[in-house]
């Protein structure tokens, strides 16, 4: 009894386990290219080329238009001076399509037209990164009262080295802690190439 009552728990934590993880510091972090919204304009954003410039901080959101992604928008664009400085770009990813996200990077309240937000419209780059894509349930509206109609991921930061390597993988906290530890971490990262 105690046997099978021990296998059935083991099967189920197994069960309970997400089928992957998000990277990992030093993995190999994959290469995107897609559109992305600066101040409301859209352009063809290549991950490759950004590198080029020095570290990247890929975040991923669930949502434009939502309440900690708003938060963790504005916290990244009242920072972004910092960021720069230390050398590293940002870009935003979520499952938001073109259109929204020409609204939301232009919002003075969110990216403030200072931090690009990338569309990942099927989750493709999400997966590539080992982020699950889940479903929003219908009927979900954002602060402004329209439909989310997309998918959404968790909250997960990436700080990306030149040489392509994850130096940070920062998930499970609240936006602005989310904004700074990769603050932190591009920081560090900028004081070992001094």
């Amino acid at each position: 009894m105690k046997r099978s009552l021990l296998s059935g728990l083991l099967l189920a934590s197994v069960f309970a386990m997400p089928a992957t993880a998000a990277l990992n510091e030093g993995d190999k972090a994959p290469e995107f290219s897609t559109q992305a919204s600066l101040a409301g304009k859209a352009f063809n954003y290549s991950f490759r080329d950004a590198l080029k410039k020095g570290p990247v901080v890929v975040y991923f959101y669930p949502s434009a238009f939502t309440g900690g992604c708003n938060l963790q928008a504005h916290t990244f664009a009242e920072n972004i001076d910092k960021f720069s400085a230390a050398g590293a770009t940002v870009i935003g990813v979520s499952l938001d399509s073109i259109k929204r996200l020409n609204a939301f990077s232009a919002d003075p309240q969110y990216c403030a037209s200072k931090v690009a937000v990338a569309s990942d419209p099927d989750g493709k780059i999400a997966k590539s990164f080992n982020l699950a894509v889940a479903d929003v349930p219908a009927g979900r509206k954002d602060t402004r009262g329209e439909d989310i109609d997309h998918g959404r991921v968790d909250r997960v930061t990436f700080v990306v080295k030149p040489d392509g390597q994850v130096a940070a993988t920062i998930g499970g906290v609240a936006p602005v802690e989310n904004v700074e530890k990769a603050l932190e971490t591009v920081t560090r990262l900028a004081s070992a190439r001094r």
